[in-house]
């Protein structure tokens, strides 16, 4: 996904998989269909806000540096500062100097502040559409990277899921997670098909939070077992990887997730 999205823009969101500067635009141009338009500084602090008021992200636990907010969420460097700034400036997190200074989540957010930091219907709705979009056309490239994939995508698919099993923190991983993603679907060998699961791709992104970082080592297990059924050319076998890694979106992004918290 593209990293320098307009800070006036983009819609709400985006953890675990850059696409072109026409995914971007298209993101910026409210391609969903009824959904809420937020700028792109709101829709990191949207982010941020649901990961805290989920527990995903812990009082006391510090954020990544700012640079990597920005590279994990898939956003410019200038939209992370101004949207950590104004979560600051609420008391959602703290700001420390010194060494071992850095961003921390408050230990007591404000609950009122993180109320308004909720998706709307419309918003579910729409990334519950983004999910199947994205489904269609990851089974699609997986059939096909098992055919046409070549042994170096191959070894850079399996060396990427080394960096994701090391990442330290849901940004590190994030920007792993997606340069797999990306590599499945040109290794398919698809032409321009590959640009259209590219931006869908880069609009589902725009919707991750953080996740824990053991969360995420899980489901980097799938990515293993996808590596193995691609070098195998298990078509079937390596399609139902993927159909099974994205389906549990709709339980496992924000929108699923907020579900279960109020039933």
């Amino acid at each position: 996904m593209t990293r320098q999205l307009e800070d006036t823009a983009s819609p709400a969101g985006a953890s675990s998989s850059g696409a072109s500067s026409t995914g971007a635009s298209r993101i910026g141009a409210g391609a969903l269909a009824g959904i809420d338009r937020r700028s792109a500084i709101d829709a990191v602090r949207l982010r941020i806000g649901m990961a805290i008021s989920l527990g995903l992200l812990k009082p006391g636990e510090r954020l990544p540096d700012q640079e990597d907010v920005a590279l994990g969420l898939s956003v410019s460097p200038i939209t992370a500062r101004r949207a950590l700034a104004s979560l600051a400036d609420q008391g959602v997190v703290v700001r420390r100097r010194g060494r071992a200074g850095g961003t921390f989540v408050a230990d007591e957010p404000p609950r009122q502040v993180l109320a308004e930091l909720t998706a709307s219907p419309a918003e579910s709705q729409a990334v519950n559409g983004l999910v199947d979009r994205r489904l269609l056309f990851e089974c699609a490239v997986t059939h096909y990277a098992a055919i046409n994939a070549t042994a170096e995508q191959l070894d850079e698919l399996e060396r990427l899921t080394r960096d994701m099993a090391s990442s330290a923190n849901w940004s590190d991983y994030h920007q792993a997670d997606e340069q797999f993603h990306q590599l499945v679907g040109t290794a398919s060998g698809l032409g321009t098909a590959v640009e259209v699961y590219h931006e869908t791709l880069a609009e589902l992104y725009a919707y991750f939070i953080p996740y824990p970082i053991e969360l995420l080592h899980k489901s980097n297990c799938d990515h293993v077992a996808l590596v193995a059924a691609l070098r195998a050319g298990d078509v079937p076998g390596a399609v139902e990887v993927s159909r099974k890694h994205v389906d549990i979106l709709h339980r496992t992004m924000f929108m699923g997730l907020a579900a279960r918290t109020n039933t």
